[in-house]
This record gives C-alpha cells, sequence and structure tokens, in this order.
C-alpha cells in the first residue's frame, strides 16, 4: 500500500494517523518531490476508476492559470485526457490528495476516514 500526500495538508496527515492507528503496513509518497509522471498518473487513474478532471484541484493557483474551468478550453471528454494527464504531471499541484493505492490493485482518494478504512478492507 502506498500513499501520495502533500504533508502540509491536513487530510493527508489525518490519512496518515489513521493508518498508523491501524498498525497498516504503507509507504508514503511526497507526490510533491517525488513527482508522478503521466503513465504513473494514467495507472493511477485506472485504479481509482477515474478520470483526471475527477482529481484535479481546480481551486489551485496552477488550475487557475491554465483556465481549468473553462469546460470549451478544457473539455472533460476522452479526447482531452492526456491534455489533463499532462497537466497533472506538470503541476503536481493540482493532484487531489491523499491518494491510497491498496494491496488489491485498486485505490481511493482518501480524503475521509472511511475511505481510509475502505483502502485497509481491500
Amino acid at each position: 500500500m502506498e500513499i501520495w500526500i502533500n504533508p502540509a495538508c491536513s487530510k493527508c496527515r489525518s490519512a496518515v494517523r489513521l493508518l498508523d492507528e491501524e498498525g497498516a503496513s504503507y509507504t508514503v509518497r511526497r507526490y510533491l518531490e517525488d513527482v508522478p509522471g503521466e503513465d504513473e498518473i494514467r495507472a493511477v487513474l485506472d485504479r481509482l476508476g477515474l478520470e483526471p478532471w475527477d482529481i484535479t484541484r481546480t481551486q489551485e493557483t496552477a488550475a487557475k492559470e491554465l483556465n481549468l474551468k473553462d469546460r470549451e478550453e478544457w473539455p472533460r471528454e476522452a479526447a482531452a485526457r492526456d491534455r489533463w494527464i499532462a497537466a497533472l504531471a506538470a503541476h503536481p499541484k493540482l493532484i487531489q490528495r491523499p491518494i491510497i493505492t491498496a494491496d488489491d490493485g485498486t485505490a481511493v482518494v482518501a480524503r475521509t476516514d472511511e475511505a481510509v478504512r475502505d483502502a485497509l478492507s481491500r
């Protein structure tokens, strides 16, 4: 099990604390320092069963600079998927956090205690 975190994020700290309380075996990835490449992002999206726009933090400064909320410029459709993934790889702060990759090959965006426990049960 691996958890992608930003240590400055309270949701990430809560998820790590819960993993520790449950005695889970996991690896921490500080994804702002160890930035995932486009292929890794694709793999995590497949594990999540989500699209890149589903895990994009649209309130971040980079999102505003890129104008990600403009659905004409950034359509949420298959043809634009690679462009979204490239933006996430180039600007990792845009990636929603924390993300836990579970041992069964799935993943969850673990923003709640329930989502963390869900990952632990897999």
